[in-house]
């Protein structure tokens, strides 16, 4: 799916599988194997954020479309996001040391400079999934349920199973333990763009579990700075696009996106786990669909990157291989 290229040569390949759905659930575009059973990581986050939302937790807390967003997010750890994610605990009766998410450092780079400097330690509010687990912690306590929400036998984990399950249309196979703690549920390359297409066709529908959808997507459309960060590719990817989009990644080369005006849904796994891959792909696909343009540098810097030496001399590029774009 994605070339790097050195002089002449197509140095290193990136392997992966692609896939397109519909509104039916049917496959309009595919590359690899879109039966392939993969972990899609935190592409998820949408799908677990959604009991959230169904079970009435959002509106009994007033959750803001901000912390929709969050509930969706991988974030950088930066203060927009550490202040958010603070105040929303304290709303909620909750503080850190709740959280099952465990420590992080920040990703955001003053930040992260300034603790070593302070000699501050990694923190659970700025681990990444910090606003996914506070919507954990938010239906866990609408519930009444127990503190460790990240078993797998527990009301939020068998919620987020359930709603799994149903959007992706299969029965799941089984899970991985995330890097945070909690369960990722493991499905096909086209069960989860067929999830995709729901999200993205949920406004045509007048059940919960769409209204709920729809109620996400939008806060992630809203919130993209929320949603990942400054420099981030999710972010960036959609503030360039030319029309609404949701765009978000996985760990381990996962990519999805939900685009609404076009009732398709959008999954992608770089079979490496090569971020640099999976960017490339996405934004390649997004591209030959007419959402972004090639030419807008925020595109650019992740459809065609430049492959500097020490020295700042170009000596090549990643690239979308022949047939992605």
């Amino acid at each position: 799916m994605v070339e790097v290229w050195r002089g002449p040569l197509a140095e290193s390949l990136h392997a992966g599988h692609a896939v397109i759905c519909d509104g039916n659930g049917e496959i309009v575009e595919a590359w690899g194997d879109p039966e392939a059973v993969i972990l899609p990581r935190s592409s998820a986050k949408m799908i677990q954020a959604l009991p959230l939302v169904a079970s009435g937790a959002a509106d009994a807390f007033s959750l803001s479309t901000e912390r929709l967003a969050l509930s969706c997010a991988s974030h950088e750890g930066a203060p927009v996001h550490n202040a958010a994610v603070r105040e929303w605990l304290a709303d909620i009766g909750r503080s850190e040391s709740d959280l099952i998410c465990g420590p992080q450092p920040s990703r955001d780079k003053a930040l992260k400079l300034g603790m070593i400097r302070d000699h501050e330690e990694p923190g659970r509010v700025l681990n990444n999934c910090s606003g996914k687990h506070t919507g954990f912690l938010t239906l866990t306590r609408h519930l009444g349920a127990g503190a460790d929400y990240c078993d797998p036998d527990h009301p939020v984990q068998r919620a987020c199973r359930s709603a799994f399950e149903e959007v992706t249309g299969l029965e799941s196979p089984g899970f991985g333990i995330d890097g945070c703690s909690a369960p990722n549920f493991a499905t096909t390359m086209s069960g989860m763009a067929r999830a995709m297409a729901f999200y993205a066709t949920a406004g045509q529908r007048g059940d919960l579990l769409s209204r709920s959808a729809v109620r996400l997507v939008e806060a992630m459309i809203a919130h993209p700075l929320l949603v990942a960060g400054e420099g981030r590719a999710c972010t960036l990817l959609m503030q360039a696009a030319n029309e609404p989009v949701a765009i978000k990644t996985g760990a381990e080369g996962y990519f999805i996106a939900i685009l609404p005006e076009r009732g398709l849904g959008i999954s992608l796994k770089i079979a490496d786990g090569a971020t640099r891959a999976s960017e490339c792909a996405m934004a390649a696909i997004l591209v030959r669909l007419g959402v972004l343009e090639a030419e807008h540098p925020d595109v650019k810097h992740f459809l065609n990157p430049e492959i500097r030496n020490w020295d700042g001399r170009v000596t090549g590029s990643v690239r979308p291989a022949p047939g992605v774009f």
